[in-house]
């Protein structure tokens, strides 16, 4: 009981500890991040955090910060990234969601700090997973693509209890988040999907997890199955791992206590080996 009350003491903690304020865009007011630095003088290892929420408002970046803080003090620098969403003002949605997490992972170059950007990481929950798994994989798109020609190439990418199959998720679900994030089913925008969904770009070159709650309500663990079974099948190295029941309900991936962070941290720590 005394540790579990500490352990909530200190998320609590973490959550209203916010990093150094960054912009990386002038057009909206949510393309700004958080930069968390650990002791040390560096370069860091980095991770890119972004948050889920089904790419809509009414989620922030301020619930990654529990994890950042316990990055940090595993000797990572953390950038936790807003963007825009759907709802209100944000104009979010195809394609500026996508241009804002692109800008934002590139904006780490134009910043003056020690940063090791030949290990970055990109890790992202929910909706987040499956950004994170597209900013990783921006090096297969067409230069015409929004995100295309990265600046920053990532390491490495984490999705948990990511939406990485968005077309199939978009055909089991009609008239979900999927399709409002992307304008429309993937009959009607095929040329969205095949540059969005994470499974039309695979294999992606860099080691890869993607980690899910066996019984996920929210997200389905078939999300992570799909996209770790399409890109085996194109040669990617690509590692689940499922969370059994009581452990690895949709919103517990996003704490540090959690089974999932701790199987995170152990494969971030067997990769710096």
């Amino acid at each position: 009981m005394y540790r579990g009350a500490v352990s909530r003491l200190r998320a609590l903690i973490d959550l209203l500890t916010p990093g150094r304020a960054h912009r990386y865009g002038a057009e909206h007011r949510s393309q700004a991040a958080e930069l968390h630095l650990p002791r040390g003088r560096g370069p860091h290892p980095v991770v890119v955090l972004i948050h889920g929420g089904s790419w809509s408002t009414g989620v922030s970046k301020i619930v990654m910060r529990p994890i950042a803080r316990a990055l940090v003090r595993s000797g990572y620098a953390v950038w936790n990234i807003e963007y825009r969403r759907m709802g209100g003002d944000e104009g979010g949605g195809w394609p500026a969601t996508f241009a804002d997490v692109a800008a934002a992972v590139d904006h780490l170059a134009e910043l003056h700090a020690p940063l090791d950007l030949q290990r970055v990481t990109i890790y992202g929950h929910s909706a987040g997973g499956h950004l994170a798994l597209w900013a990783a994989s921006r090096g297969a798109l067409p230069l015409d693509a929004p995100g295309a020609a990265p600046r920053v190439r990532a390491s490495a990418a984490i999705s948990a209890a990511g939406a990485n199959d968005l077309a199939q998720c978009a055909h089991e679900t009609p008239d979900g988040a999927v399709a409002a994030l992307m304008g429309g089913s993937p009959d009607a925008h095929p040329d969205r999907y095949a540059l969005g969904d994470p499974i039309a770009l695979v294999p992606v070159a860099i080691p890869v997890l993607v980690i899910h709650g066996v019984e996920d309500r929210t997200v389905s663990v078939r999300r992570s199955r799909n996209y770790a079974q399409a890109a085996r099948a194109r040669g990617a190295s690509v590692e689940e791992i499922e969370i059994e029941p009581p452990h690895g309900t949709h919103r517990s991936h996003a704490f540090p206590s959690s089974a999932s962070f701790a199987a995170v941290r152990d494969w971030l720590a067997r990769r710096e080996q």
